[in-house]
């Protein structure tokens, strides 16, 4: 029997805080997701003012960037026109995001998650979702 290393309750508490953190240091109010490997929901928070219009883009960026093992930014350079994974975005029910705001969270050569936020930029919520896996994966490696 393999075994995988999964994130503790723990570990997604603070990547809760650490996106958090971030958010309200660029002050920009986050839907923050955090997903397992599988892409199933583990956490989600809505800080006061996030765009009730992103809550579920933020759980679709966890899930995609869980179950596809890269960045959702990745992707969309990919599924352009004439790419190799065009027309990603309309697969799965449409639940497959392909524009920044989704980090995975690895521990070792394992993706053990995903961190998905939305209610910026996508570079803002790029840069959110980035502060809260770097802060998982910090906590990991202790």
């Amino acid at each position: 029997m393999h075994q995988f290393p999964k994130l503790t309750l723990e570990e997604v508490k603070i990547g809760i805080e650490g996106c958090r953190k971030r958010a309200t240091a660029i002050g920009v109010p986050m839907d923050i997701a955090i997903t397992d490997e599988t892409g199933n929901l583990l956490a989600f928070e809505r800080m006061n003012g996030a765009l009730v219009g992103c809550i579920q883009i933020a759980i679709d960026k966890a899930y995609t960037a869980s179950v596809f093992g890269v960045a959702t930014e990745e992707l969309g350079s990919t599924s352009q026109p004439g790419g190799p994974d065009y027309g990603l975005n309309t697969a799965s029910g449409g639940r497959f995001i392909i524009f920044a705001g989704g980090v995975p969270i690895r521990y070792g050569k394992n993706i053990v998650g995903g961190v998905g936020c939305s209610s910026g930029t996508a570079q803002q919520d790029a840069d959110v979702a980035k502060a809260g896996v770097s802060v998982i994966q910090q906590h990991m490696s202790k």
